[in-house]
């Protein structure tokens, strides 16, 4: 009779706590989530703590950059070359395995930490002291697609916002006459996940990415030839007051009142965007250190341009911009898949990449811009220690891969992970992407356990269930 009634008393006081930890969790994430008037979805918010960030850039390099060929130095492998990789797969992601093969780049130490670096990129290489290298990132997919929406949004299915869209929800911009959140596509063409990478997903819709380019300018943005300004002016006029009319009668519409802004935005960027992509306004200086002015490599001289716009959106307040160097799958012309010519495929990659987004970083610290900042270089996932059997390049390896940060609220000159002494996986401090998602959070003040949104009844959040702040790359 004892152990009965004890049984029920602790099952009902067990009933009891779970349902109030679920309303505690429920008052937690009401309280995280941000409050957002619909006339003014871009209004700046407030973060959930002080922010060591207030922009952040990404470099998103498309295709799977080596880590092998670029930021991961392993003697072990230029000893192994051309000998088989004991236990290792008979099939990797495209085929059958070939022998091991050593970095097809001399490398070399920088800067006061000594870093090894590959020659393939000598611009960036001379940047390591302002470089956290995080060396065993780990995807939870080995194909470009969901490996891109694992890395933009946090999960392999599309349908989820990206984080951008997250960023732009929760803080807002400081800038109200440009997109909070920019995406700058490759001058190749747009990543293999397209539009995923910048979607808002389930978001509210005016979360999502505006993409333009300087080669590719904001589509109708103009009004037609034949309307004249004064015309142009004087239907906008009209139709605020219809609108603000409207808006009187159902003051509760919050999407009429999300599609008014839109569409005030919309006209504001007549005048803003033509004149942040006016290159013209550099100097002859400025576009010979990005690389800009190269006639001979037009694919460099755009992306340079690219790098200018990404570098003149941040000066200008705009929340988030994502950068992209490389385009879809192509069998590595177009990005960096060097999956059977890599040392010919990455000679011109490289050309492209380095020197501009080097100047990008050496000219935003210049002016200041590092103080608010933060810079993250990424790629989907990394590159096998074997070529393919019969060709020159590896294959995908989600198992230990490399990114970096740097900017505002980094520890400058830090290696931190590891992987074997191959470069095949990660072995020590390893960390899923979601970790990284994370950090890039943290420094924006933003607890990535409080930032969700319900959908479908439920809290979904850039990180899942899962994920980590990485302390030790932080200042």
């Amino acid at each position: 009779m004892n152990s009965r009634r004890r049984f029920l008393n602790d099952a009902t006081t067990g009933i009891g706590s779970i349902a109030l930890g679920s309303l505690l969790a429920g008052d937690r994430a009401t309280a995280a989530r941000p409050v957002i008037d619909p006339a003014q979805p871009y209004a700046p918010r407030p973060a959930h703590y002080p922010a060591k960030a207030k922009n952040v850039l990404v470099i998103f390099c498309a295709g799977a950059v080596s880590q092998l060929e670029t930021w991961d130095y392993k003697p072990e492998l230029i000893k192994q070359d051309g000998k088989p990789l004991k236990g290792g797969p008979a099939v990797t992601f495209q085929g059958p395995a070939g022998d091991l093969a050593r970095p097809q780049y001399a490398f070399r130490p920088y800067g006061e930490t000594g870093k090894m670096v590959s020659d393939m990129i000598p611009h960036l290489a001379e940047l390591t002291d302002e470089f956290a290298f995080i060396h065993s990132l780990t995807s939870k997919s080995n194909t470009h697609g969901p490996a891109e929406n694992f890395l933009s949004t946090g999960f392999v299915e599309d349908g989820f916002p990206s984080g951008g869209g997250w960023v732009t929800y929760a803080l807002g911009s400081e800038n109200q006459n440009l997109p909070a959140f920019v995406a700058i596509p490759d001058p190749r063409g747009v990543p293999q996940a397209s539009v995923n990478n910048w979607g808002a997903g389930f978001l509210p819709a005016e979360f999502q990415g505006t993409p333009f380019s300087s080669k590719n300018p904001i589509r109708h943005l103009a009004p037609p030839a034949k309307i004249s300004a004064a015309a142009d002016r004087a239907a906008r006029e009209h139709l605020q007051k219809l609108n603000q009319m409207h808006l009187e009668r159902h003051p509760a519409d919050g999407k009429l009142a999300a599609r008014i802004a839109s569409y005030e935005l919309a006209a504001r960027m007549q005048l803003s965007v033509p004149e942040i992509s006016d290159l013209s306004t550099e100097t002859a200086q400025t576009m010979a250190m990005y690389g800009a002015d190269d006639s001979s490599n037009p694919i460099k001289a755009a992306y340079a341009k690219n790098c200018i716009l990404a570098r003149r959106l941040i000066e200008s307040g705009v929340r988030f911009v994502q950068l992209f160097n490389g385009a879809y799958a192509s069998g590595g012309e177009l990005n960096w898949d060097g999956h059977s010519k890599l040392k010919e495929q990455y000679d011109r990659h490289a050309e492209i990449m380095d020197q501009p987004t080097a100047a990008m970083i050496r000219d935003m610290k210049a002016r200041g811009l590092l103080e608010d900042t933060l810079v993250v270089w990424c790629t989907e996932f990394g590159r096998m220690p074997m070529f393919q059997k019969g060709a020159k390049g590896r294959d995908h390896n989600p198992d230990g891969f490399t990114c970096w940060l740097t900017g505002a609220g980094v520890r400058r000159g830090v290696s931190h992970g590891v992987t074997d002494e191959l470069g095949r996986k990660a072995v020590e401090d390893i960390h899923p992407l979601y970790d990284l998602n994370a950090t890039i959070l943290h420094l924006l003040g933003l607890d990535h356990e409080q930032l969700t949104f319900e959908h479908n009844g439920v809290q979904r959040r850039l990180t899942n269930v899962e994920g980590h702040r990485i302390a030790e790359v932080l200042a």
